[in-house]
């Protein structure tokens, strides 16, 4: 079931993705080489905090019999595509990290997600990043009244893969509110269904995850990091998107 928001609680979503919105700020800032995840979900979870929200992630249970999610940002570095769980381990010139983040704030939650660069980066690890943030914005065109959650995959798929990247297909994105994950799912992938049609008040994230080689991917033993199973690079980009009368509203921009 599709929950419509409120005018009062659109504006409580918007509160949240601001946190967000500036938290990936202070995070650029502190991304560089020798810094570990670790030390960047402290700061993720002092911010948060220090702005009256909870973090969205902390404590989310494993449905695969894993331990409950321990941090507040989910911290994927290279072939990693989503859900790393931050350690100590420092980051080198050189990488990509992926920073995946939610914030509860009065009932009602926000989610983005942003991929990095630390230090001096390669031109290809440049371009993936540059076409999965533009993939999100060329889905997010189609986030208006009448269109369908279909017309915002088929777009985000057909320009990945026009730039010659693959599209994750076993994690798709989501409605959000006062859960983390509502209806409906939001596939960055055309599917056979073609969802249902977009009315104001809808709220969704759009999240594509791309990689630079194949779109298979694996589990790994802590049951939570994906990783690309040809070990190539692979970017995350989202923001929480309400549907409105005109253009859509991007909570965590």
């Amino acid at each position: 079931m599709i929950h419509i928001k409120s005018k009062s609680e659109i504006e409580k979503m918007k509160s949240a993705g601001k946190i967000l919105s500036e938290l990936f700020q202070l995070l650029e800032e502190n991304i560089l080489p020798g810094i570990s995840t670790k030390d960047l979900d402290r700061i993720a979870t002092d911010y948060i905090i220090k702005n009256g929200a909870f973090p969205s992630f902390l404590g989310v249970p494993n449905y695969y019999g894993g331990i409950d999610f321990p941090a507040a940002i989910c911290a994927s570095v290279n072939s990693e595509v989503i859900h790393g769980i931050p350690n100590g381990k420092p980051l080198k010139d050189g990488d990509i990290v992926s920073i995946d983040v939610g914030a509860l704030l009065e009932g009602f939650h926000a989610d983005a997600a942003r991929t990095f660069t630390v230090g001096k980066c390669s031109d290809e690890a440049l371009r993936l990043i540059a076409v999965t943030k533009q993939s999100f914005f060329e889905g997010v065109k189609f986030a208006v009244p009448d269109c369908r959650i279909c017309d915002i995959s088929g777009s985000i798929q057909d320009y990945v893969e026009a730039n010659g990247y693959s599209i994750v297909r076993e994690y798709t994105g989501h409605g959000i509110g006062r859960e983390l994950h509502e209806d409906p799912e939001v596939p960055n992938y055309r599917t056979k269904v073609r969802g249902p049609r977009l009315t104001p008040g809808v709220a969704i994230a759009i999240e594509p995850m791309v990689n630079q080689g194949t779109a298979a991917i694996e589990v790994a033993k802590d049951k939570w990091t994906v990783y690309t199973k040809d070990r190539a690079l692979s970017a995350h980009y989202e923001n929480t998107v309400i549907v409105a009368d005109g253009e859509p509203i991007i909570t965590t921009l």
